[in-house]
Protein backbone atom coordinates (compact mmCIF):
# COMPACT_ATOMS: atom_id res chain seq x y z
CA UNK A 1 0.00 0.00 0.00
CA UNK A 2 1.30 3.40 -0.99
CA UNK A 3 0.72 5.92 1.85
CA UNK A 4 0.19 8.60 -0.80
CA UNK A 5 -3.30 7.18 -1.39
CA UNK A 6 -4.42 9.24 1.63
CA UNK A 7 -5.45 12.53 0.01
CA UNK A 8 -6.81 15.81 1.37
CA UNK A 9 -10.48 14.81 0.95
CA UNK A 10 -10.51 11.06 0.28
CA UNK A 11 -8.42 7.93 -0.23
CA UNK A 12 -7.61 7.07 -3.84
CA UNK A 13 -5.09 5.11 -5.90
CA UNK A 14 -4.41 2.55 -8.63
CA UNK A 15 -5.66 -1.01 -8.08
CA UNK A 16 -3.98 -3.28 -7.07
CA UNK A 17 -0.57 -1.58 -6.87
CA UNK A 18 -1.63 1.20 -4.48
CA UNK A 19 -5.06 0.14 -3.21
CA UNK A 20 -5.85 -3.56 -2.79
CA UNK A 21 -7.72 -6.00 -0.59
CA UNK A 22 -5.15 -5.91 2.22
CA UNK A 23 -5.23 -2.12 2.30
CA UNK A 24 -9.05 -2.18 2.25
CA UNK A 25 -9.17 -4.47 5.30
CA UNK A 26 -6.85 -2.21 7.29
CA UNK A 27 -8.67 0.97 6.23
CA UNK A 28 -11.98 -0.63 7.26
CA UNK A 29 -10.62 -1.57 10.67
CA UNK A 30 -9.05 1.86 11.18
CA UNK A 31 -12.26 3.62 10.12
CA UNK A 32 -14.29 1.53 12.57
CA UNK A 33 -11.87 2.48 15.37
CA UNK A 34 -12.20 6.15 14.45
CA UNK A 35 -16.03 6.00 14.33
CA UNK A 36 -16.16 4.17 17.67
CA UNK A 37 -14.13 7.00 19.20
CA UNK A 38 -16.14 9.91 17.78
CA UNK A 39 -19.55 8.26 18.24
CA UNK A 40 -18.78 6.92 21.75
CA UNK A 41 -20.37 3.61 20.70
CA UNK A 42 -18.93 0.11 20.96
CA UNK A 43 -21.02 -1.16 18.03
CA UNK A 44 -21.52 1.74 15.59
CA UNK A 45 -23.45 1.35 12.33
CA UNK A 46 -21.35 2.04 9.20
CA UNK A 47 -23.00 2.36 5.78
CA UNK A 48 -20.94 0.98 2.89
CA UNK A 49 -21.77 1.53 -0.78
CA UNK A 50 -19.77 1.01 -3.94
CA UNK A 51 -19.52 2.04 -7.57
CA UNK A 52 -19.39 -0.39 -10.47
CA UNK A 53 -15.62 -0.59 -10.98
CA UNK A 54 -14.10 -4.04 -11.55
CA UNK A 55 -12.32 -4.01 -8.19
CA UNK A 56 -15.18 -2.63 -6.09
CA UNK A 57 -16.75 -5.96 -5.07
CA UNK A 58 -13.44 -7.46 -3.89
CA UNK A 59 -12.55 -4.25 -2.04
CA UNK A 60 -16.01 -4.21 -0.45
CA UNK A 61 -15.56 -7.71 0.94
CA UNK A 62 -12.26 -6.92 2.67
CA UNK A 63 -13.27 -3.43 3.77
CA UNK A 64 -16.36 -4.92 5.42
CA UNK A 65 -14.29 -7.61 7.15
CA UNK A 66 -12.05 -4.89 8.54
CA UNK A 67 -15.01 -2.88 9.82
CA UNK A 68 -16.73 -5.81 11.56
CA UNK A 69 -13.41 -7.01 13.00
CA UNK A 70 -13.54 -3.97 15.28
CA UNK A 71 -17.11 -4.59 16.45
CA UNK A 72 -18.92 -2.22 14.10
CA UNK A 73 -21.82 -3.28 11.89
CA UNK A 74 -21.78 -2.83 8.12
CA UNK A 75 -24.97 -1.56 6.47
CA UNK A 76 -24.50 -2.81 2.90
CA UNK A 77 -26.45 -0.61 0.47
CA UNK A 78 -24.95 -2.20 -2.64
CA UNK A 79 -24.31 -0.16 -5.79
CA UNK A 80 -24.38 3.47 -4.74
CA UNK A 81 -23.67 6.91 -6.13
CA UNK A 82 -21.87 9.00 -3.52
CA UNK A 83 -24.86 11.32 -2.80
CA UNK A 84 -26.95 8.18 -2.14
CA UNK A 85 -24.40 7.09 0.47
CA UNK A 86 -24.50 10.54 2.07
CA UNK A 87 -28.31 10.41 2.12
CA UNK A 88 -28.31 6.99 3.76
CA UNK A 89 -25.96 8.05 6.56
CA UNK A 90 -27.80 11.31 7.24
CA UNK A 91 -31.41 10.21 6.72
CA UNK A 92 -31.31 7.03 8.81
CA UNK A 93 -29.02 8.48 11.50
CA UNK A 94 -26.18 6.02 11.05
CA UNK A 95 -22.79 6.63 12.64
CA UNK A 96 -20.68 6.87 9.50
CA UNK A 97 -20.21 5.66 5.97
CA UNK A 98 -17.78 4.79 3.19
CA UNK A 99 -18.45 4.83 -0.53
CA UNK A 100 -16.01 2.74 -2.53
CA UNK A 101 -15.28 4.86 -5.58
CA UNK A 102 -12.56 6.65 -7.51
CA UNK A 103 -15.05 9.25 -8.72
CA UNK A 104 -14.05 10.60 -12.15
CA UNK A 105 -10.69 8.78 -12.36
CA UNK A 106 -9.97 6.18 -15.09
CA UNK A 107 -10.96 2.54 -14.66
CA UNK A 108 -7.69 1.37 -13.05
CA UNK A 109 -8.31 3.53 -9.97
CA UNK A 110 -10.40 2.95 -6.89
CA UNK A 111 -10.76 4.55 -3.49
CA UNK A 112 -12.92 5.58 -0.55
CA UNK A 113 -15.00 8.63 0.38
CA UNK A 114 -15.55 8.71 4.13
CA UNK A 115 -18.10 10.44 6.36
CA UNK A 116 -19.08 10.39 10.00
CA UNK A 117 -22.58 10.96 11.44
CA UNK A 118 -24.81 13.40 9.53
CA UNK A 119 -22.75 12.70 6.39
CA UNK A 120 -20.05 15.04 7.74
CA UNK A 121 -17.05 14.39 5.47
CA UNK A 122 -13.63 13.42 6.73
CA UNK A 123 -10.69 15.40 5.40
CA UNK A 124 -6.96 15.35 6.01
CA UNK A 125 -7.43 17.51 9.10
CA UNK A 126 -10.62 15.90 10.41
CA UNK A 127 -9.99 12.17 10.32
CA UNK A 128 -8.15 10.92 7.23
CA UNK A 129 -4.68 11.58 8.67
CA UNK A 130 -5.70 9.87 11.91
CA UNK A 131 -6.97 6.83 9.99
CA UNK A 132 -3.73 6.77 7.99
CA UNK A 133 -1.70 6.70 11.23
CA UNK A 134 -3.75 3.75 12.53
CA UNK A 135 -3.26 1.85 9.26
CA UNK A 136 0.49 2.50 9.18
CA UNK A 137 0.90 1.46 12.83
CA UNK A 138 -0.86 -1.84 11.94
CA UNK A 139 -1.71 -2.54 15.58
CA UNK A 140 -5.40 -3.43 15.69
CA UNK A 141 -6.98 -4.57 18.96
CA UNK A 142 -8.63 -8.00 19.17
CA UNK A 143 -12.38 -7.57 19.73
CA UNK A 144 -14.34 -10.31 21.50
CA UNK A 145 -17.51 -9.89 19.47
CA UNK A 146 -17.27 -8.97 15.80
CA UNK A 147 -19.93 -6.92 14.10
CA UNK A 148 -22.22 -8.15 11.33
CA UNK A 149 -23.22 -7.17 7.80
CA UNK A 150 -26.82 -6.09 7.20
CA UNK A 151 -28.15 -5.48 3.69
CA UNK A 152 -30.45 -2.49 3.17
CA UNK A 153 -32.04 -1.05 0.05
CA UNK A 154 -32.07 2.75 0.30
CA UNK A 155 -32.58 3.57 -3.38
CA UNK A 156 -36.39 3.75 -3.25
CA UNK A 157 -36.30 6.31 -0.43
CA UNK A 158 -33.54 8.29 -2.17
CA UNK A 159 -35.50 8.36 -5.42
CA UNK A 160 -38.68 9.38 -3.59
CA UNK A 161 -37.14 12.47 -1.99
CA UNK A 162 -35.44 13.60 -5.20
CA UNK A 163 -37.96 13.17 -7.98
CA UNK A 164 -40.78 15.58 -8.79
CA UNK A 165 -44.44 14.58 -9.24
CA UNK A 166 -45.16 16.97 -12.10
CA UNK A 167 -44.41 16.03 -15.70
CA UNK A 168 -42.20 18.00 -18.09
CA UNK A 169 -42.64 18.30 -21.85
CA UNK A 170 -38.89 18.77 -22.10
CA UNK A 171 -36.42 16.63 -24.01
CA UNK A 172 -33.33 15.98 -21.92
CA UNK A 173 -30.21 13.97 -22.75
CA UNK A 174 -28.47 12.46 -19.70
CA UNK A 175 -25.02 10.88 -19.91
CA UNK A 176 -24.02 8.75 -16.92
CA UNK A 177 -20.85 7.42 -18.62
CA UNK A 178 -21.60 3.73 -17.90
CA UNK A 179 -21.21 4.56 -14.22
CA UNK A 180 -23.28 3.94 -11.11
CA UNK A 181 -25.72 6.89 -11.47
CA UNK A 182 -27.22 4.96 -14.38
CA UNK A 183 -29.02 2.75 -11.86
CA UNK A 184 -31.40 5.47 -10.61
CA UNK A 185 -31.56 8.09 -13.40
CA UNK A 186 -34.41 6.36 -15.35
CA UNK A 187 -36.64 6.22 -12.25
CA UNK A 188 -35.92 9.77 -11.10
CA UNK A 189 -36.64 11.23 -14.55
CA UNK A 190 -39.50 8.97 -15.70
CA UNK A 191 -41.78 12.02 -16.10
CA UNK A 192 -39.31 13.76 -18.45
CA UNK A 193 -38.77 13.08 -22.17
CA UNK A 194 -35.48 11.37 -21.40
CA UNK A 195 -32.76 9.97 -23.62
CA UNK A 196 -30.33 8.26 -21.26
CA UNK A 197 -27.05 7.60 -23.08
CA UNK A 198 -24.25 5.28 -21.94
CA UNK A 199 -26.67 4.04 -19.30
CA UNK A 200 -25.48 0.43 -19.11
CA UNK A 201 -23.12 -0.16 -16.22
CA UNK A 202 -19.71 -1.09 -17.61
CA UNK A 203 -16.60 -1.34 -15.44
CA UNK A 204 -14.37 -0.50 -18.42
CA UNK A 205 -16.10 2.85 -19.23
CA UNK A 206 -15.88 1.94 -22.94
CA UNK A 207 -17.39 5.14 -24.34
CA UNK A 208 -15.37 7.70 -22.40
CA UNK A 209 -13.85 8.33 -18.99
CA UNK A 210 -16.42 9.39 -16.36
CA UNK A 211 -14.96 12.91 -16.13
CA UNK A 212 -17.18 15.58 -17.75
CA UNK A 213 -14.59 18.30 -17.07
CA UNK A 214 -12.55 16.93 -19.98
CA UNK A 215 -13.88 18.26 -23.27
CA UNK A 216 -13.42 14.97 -25.12
CA UNK A 217 -15.77 13.22 -22.67
CA UNK A 218 -18.78 15.41 -23.45
CA UNK A 219 -18.51 15.51 -27.24
CA UNK A 220 -21.11 12.77 -27.67
CA UNK A 221 -23.75 14.41 -25.47
CA UNK A 222 -23.17 17.78 -27.16
CA UNK A 223 -23.74 16.14 -30.55
CA UNK A 224 -26.85 14.33 -29.28
CA UNK A 225 -28.38 17.57 -28.03
CA UNK A 226 -28.08 19.12 -31.49
CA UNK A 227 -28.94 16.04 -33.55
CA UNK A 228 -32.03 15.17 -31.50
CA UNK A 229 -33.23 18.73 -30.95
CA UNK A 230 -33.05 18.32 -27.19
CA UNK A 231 -33.77 21.14 -24.75
CA UNK A 232 -30.72 20.41 -22.61
CA UNK A 233 -28.04 17.89 -21.76
CA UNK A 234 -26.86 16.73 -18.33
CA UNK A 235 -23.56 14.89 -17.74
CA UNK A 236 -22.69 13.13 -14.47
CA UNK A 237 -19.25 12.20 -13.22
CA UNK A 238 -18.26 8.68 -12.16
CA UNK A 239 -19.79 8.67 -8.68
CA UNK A 240 -22.68 11.04 -9.36
CA UNK A 241 -21.75 13.89 -7.02
CA UNK A 242 -21.00 16.38 -9.82
CA UNK A 243 -23.22 17.39 -12.70
CA UNK A 244 -22.66 19.56 -15.78
CA UNK A 245 -25.16 21.25 -18.11
CA UNK A 246 -25.30 21.74 -21.87
CA UNK A 247 -27.89 24.12 -23.37
CA UNK A 248 -29.98 23.52 -26.50
CA UNK A 249 -27.22 25.05 -28.64
CA UNK A 250 -24.78 22.42 -27.25
CA UNK A 251 -22.91 25.11 -25.28
CA UNK A 252 -21.48 23.97 -21.94
CA UNK A 253 -22.68 26.22 -19.12
CA UNK A 254 -20.14 26.80 -16.39
CA UNK A 255 -21.17 25.83 -12.87
CA UNK A 256 -20.95 29.38 -11.52
CA UNK A 257 -23.52 30.51 -14.11
CA UNK A 258 -25.80 27.65 -13.04
CA UNK A 259 -25.22 28.70 -9.42
CA UNK A 260 -26.33 32.23 -10.30
CA UNK A 261 -29.50 30.90 -11.94
CA UNK A 262 -30.37 28.61 -9.01
CA UNK A 263 -29.63 31.43 -6.54
CA UNK A 264 -32.12 33.67 -8.35
CA UNK A 265 -34.76 30.93 -8.13
CA UNK A 266 -34.12 30.23 -4.43
CA UNK A 267 -34.11 33.90 -3.42
CA UNK A 268 -37.53 34.56 -4.97
CA UNK A 269 -39.08 32.48 -2.19
CA UNK A 270 -36.36 32.70 0.45
CA UNK A 271 -35.37 36.34 0.85
CA UNK A 272 -32.32 36.91 2.99
CA UNK A 273 -31.01 33.36 2.59
CA UNK A 274 -27.30 32.66 2.71
CA UNK A 275 -25.74 31.13 -0.40
CA UNK A 276 -22.15 29.93 -0.70
CA UNK A 277 -19.75 30.05 -3.63
CA UNK A 278 -16.08 29.14 -3.90
CA UNK A 279 -13.39 31.69 -4.72
CA UNK A 280 -13.04 30.45 -8.32
CA UNK A 281 -16.56 31.58 -9.23
CA UNK A 282 -17.40 34.59 -11.36
CA UNK A 283 -18.26 37.91 -9.73
CA UNK A 284 -21.74 37.50 -11.20
CA UNK A 285 -22.54 35.04 -8.40
CA UNK A 286 -22.04 37.51 -5.57
CA UNK A 287 -23.70 40.31 -7.56
CA UNK A 288 -26.77 38.15 -8.22
CA UNK A 289 -27.13 37.08 -4.60
CA UNK A 290 -26.59 40.61 -3.26
CA UNK A 291 -29.00 42.19 -5.75
CA UNK A 292 -31.76 39.74 -4.86
CA UNK A 293 -31.48 40.30 -1.12
CA UNK A 294 -29.45 37.23 -0.21
CA UNK A 295 -26.18 36.97 1.65
CA UNK A 296 -23.25 35.76 -0.47
CA UNK A 297 -20.55 33.85 1.42
CA UNK A 298 -17.22 33.00 -0.21
CA UNK A 299 -15.38 29.79 0.66
CA UNK A 300 -12.15 27.97 -0.01
CA UNK A 301 -12.29 24.98 -2.36
CA UNK A 302 -13.13 21.50 -1.05
CA UNK A 303 -16.35 19.78 -0.01
CA UNK A 304 -15.29 19.13 3.58
CA UNK A 305 -14.53 22.82 4.18
CA UNK A 306 -17.68 23.94 2.37
CA UNK A 307 -20.02 21.61 4.25
CA UNK A 308 -18.49 22.66 7.58
CA UNK A 309 -18.98 26.34 6.70
CA UNK A 310 -22.56 25.73 5.56
CA UNK A 311 -23.29 24.00 8.85
CA UNK A 312 -21.60 26.72 10.89
CA UNK A 313 -23.38 29.63 9.18
CA UNK A 314 -26.73 27.94 8.37
CA UNK A 315 -26.30 28.32 4.59
CA UNK A 316 -29.20 27.02 2.50
CA UNK A 317 -27.37 26.30 -0.78
CA UNK A 318 -23.90 26.41 -2.26
CA UNK A 319 -21.77 25.32 -5.19
CA UNK A 320 -18.23 24.88 -6.40
CA UNK A 321 -16.85 25.82 -9.79
CA UNK A 322 -16.08 22.11 -10.26
CA UNK A 323 -19.77 21.12 -10.50
CA UNK A 324 -20.62 20.21 -6.90
CA UNK A 325 -23.97 21.61 -5.70
CA UNK A 326 -24.77 21.47 -1.98
CA UNK A 327 -28.17 21.73 -0.31
CA UNK A 328 -29.27 21.98 3.31
CA UNK A 329 -31.58 19.02 3.95
CA UNK A 330 -32.99 18.52 7.46
CA UNK A 331 -29.91 20.19 8.94
CA UNK A 332 -27.59 17.94 6.94
CA UNK A 333 -25.46 19.14 4.04
CA UNK A 334 -24.42 17.14 1.00
CA UNK A 335 -24.40 17.13 -2.80
CA UNK A 336 -27.86 17.35 -4.38
CA UNK A 337 -27.55 17.23 -8.18
CA UNK A 338 -31.20 16.29 -8.72
CA UNK A 339 -32.43 19.35 -6.84
CA UNK A 340 -30.48 21.52 -9.29
CA UNK A 341 -31.68 19.63 -12.37
CA UNK A 342 -35.34 19.79 -11.35
CA UNK A 343 -35.03 23.46 -10.38
CA UNK A 344 -33.90 24.18 -13.94
CA UNK A 345 -36.61 21.99 -15.49
CA UNK A 346 -39.31 23.72 -13.43
CA UNK A 347 -37.98 27.16 -14.37
CA UNK A 348 -37.97 26.22 -18.08
CA UNK A 349 -41.55 24.95 -17.77
CA UNK A 350 -42.74 27.96 -15.80
CA UNK A 351 -41.19 30.62 -18.02
CA UNK A 352 -41.31 28.86 -21.39
CA UNK A 353 -37.72 29.97 -21.91
CA UNK A 354 -34.87 27.94 -23.34
CA UNK A 355 -31.95 27.16 -21.07
CA UNK A 356 -29.69 29.51 -23.04
CA UNK A 357 -32.21 32.31 -22.43
CA UNK A 358 -32.37 31.60 -18.70
CA UNK A 359 -28.60 31.84 -18.26
CA UNK A 360 -27.94 34.74 -20.65
CA UNK A 361 -28.41 37.51 -18.01
CA UNK A 362 -25.58 35.98 -15.97
CA UNK A 363 -23.01 35.94 -18.77
CA UNK A 364 -21.64 39.34 -17.90
CA UNK A 365 -17.92 38.72 -17.42
CA UNK A 366 -15.13 36.92 -19.28
CA UNK A 367 -13.77 34.01 -17.26
CA UNK A 368 -10.68 32.05 -18.29
CA UNK A 369 -11.62 28.78 -16.64
CA UNK A 370 -9.07 26.96 -14.53
CA UNK A 371 -5.61 26.62 -16.12
CA UNK A 372 -2.95 24.30 -14.67
CA UNK A 373 0.81 24.88 -14.55
CA UNK A 374 3.36 22.23 -13.58
CA UNK A 375 5.83 23.89 -11.23
CA UNK A 376 8.15 22.78 -8.44
CA UNK A 377 8.28 25.87 -6.21
CA UNK A 378 4.54 26.45 -5.78
CA UNK A 379 4.75 28.78 -2.79
CA UNK A 380 7.65 30.76 -4.27
CA UNK A 381 5.71 31.48 -7.44
CA UNK A 382 2.55 32.42 -5.51
CA UNK A 383 4.59 34.89 -3.45
CA UNK A 384 6.18 36.35 -6.58
CA UNK A 385 2.76 36.91 -8.16
CA UNK A 386 1.37 38.35 -4.91
CA UNK A 387 4.18 40.91 -4.75
CA UNK A 388 3.63 41.95 -8.35
CA UNK A 389 -0.09 42.64 -7.77
CA UNK A 390 0.09 43.98 -4.21
CA UNK A 391 -2.15 46.97 -4.93
CA UNK A 392 -5.32 44.87 -5.24
CA UNK A 393 -7.73 43.48 -2.64
CA UNK A 394 -6.10 40.31 -1.30
CA UNK A 395 -7.92 37.18 -0.10
CA UNK A 396 -5.81 34.32 1.31
CA UNK A 397 -8.29 31.63 2.37
CA UNK A 398 -7.04 29.29 -0.38
CA UNK A 399 -3.88 30.31 -2.20
CA UNK A 400 -4.45 33.92 -3.23
CA UNK A 401 -7.27 35.77 -4.90
CA UNK A 402 -6.64 39.44 -5.76
CA UNK A 403 -9.45 41.71 -6.94
CA UNK A 404 -9.20 44.95 -8.93
CA UNK A 405 -11.91 47.25 -10.25
CA UNK A 406 -12.20 45.58 -13.66
CA UNK A 407 -10.58 42.15 -13.17
CA UNK A 408 -9.48 39.55 -10.63
CA UNK A 409 -7.41 36.40 -10.50
CA UNK A 410 -6.79 33.46 -8.20
CA UNK A 411 -3.86 31.06 -7.89
CA UNK A 412 -4.07 27.92 -5.80
CA UNK A 413 -1.60 25.11 -5.22
CA UNK A 414 -2.69 21.50 -5.72
CA UNK A 415 -2.69 19.43 -2.53
CA UNK A 416 -1.27 16.34 -4.24
CA UNK A 417 0.74 17.46 -7.30
CA UNK A 418 3.41 20.04 -8.26
CA UNK A 419 0.66 22.07 -9.93
CA UNK A 420 -0.65 25.63 -9.69
CA UNK A 421 -4.20 26.43 -10.77
CA UNK A 422 -4.90 29.88 -12.23
CA UNK A 423 -8.16 31.68 -13.03
CA UNK A 424 -8.52 35.20 -14.46
CA UNK A 425 -11.78 37.10 -14.97
CA UNK A 426 -12.26 40.50 -16.57
CA UNK A 427 -15.09 42.91 -17.34
CA UNK A 428 -14.28 42.49 -21.03
CA UNK A 429 -12.44 39.95 -23.15
CA UNK A 430 -9.42 42.19 -23.82
CA UNK A 431 -8.76 42.77 -20.11
CA UNK A 432 -9.12 39.06 -19.29
CA UNK A 433 -6.84 37.88 -22.10
CA UNK A 434 -4.25 40.59 -21.45
CA UNK A 435 -4.01 39.88 -17.73
CA UNK A 436 -4.03 36.13 -18.33
CA UNK A 437 -1.05 36.41 -20.66
CA UNK A 438 0.70 38.71 -18.19
CA UNK A 439 0.36 36.26 -15.28
CA UNK A 440 1.19 33.25 -17.44
CA UNK A 441 4.44 34.91 -18.48
CA UNK A 442 5.23 35.68 -14.85
CA UNK A 443 4.64 32.06 -13.81
CA UNK A 444 6.62 30.63 -16.73
CA UNK A 445 9.54 32.98 -16.11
Amino acid sequence: MNPKIFKAYDIRGIYPEEINEEAAYKIGAAFAMFIKKVSHKENPQVVVGRDNRKSSDAIFEELSKGIISQGANVIDIGLSATPTLYFAVANYKYDGGINITASHNPKQYNGFKLVREGAIPLSEVSGIEEIKEIVVANNFPVIEKAGETIKRDVSSDYIAINKEKESFDIKMIVDTANSVSGVIVPEIFNQVNLNHIFSELDEDFPNHEPDPLKKENIEEIKNKVINEGANLGVAFDGDGDRVFFIDEKSEVISSDIILSLISSIILRENKGSKILYDLRCSNIVKETIDNLGGEAIISRVGHSFIKALMREKDIIFGAEYSGHYYLKQNNDYYESPYFVIFSILKEMKKTGKKLSELVEPFKKYYHSGEINFKVEDKEGIINKVKQKYNDGKLLTIDGIRIDFSDWWFSIRASNTEPVLRLIVEGKNKEVMEGKLEEIQNLINS
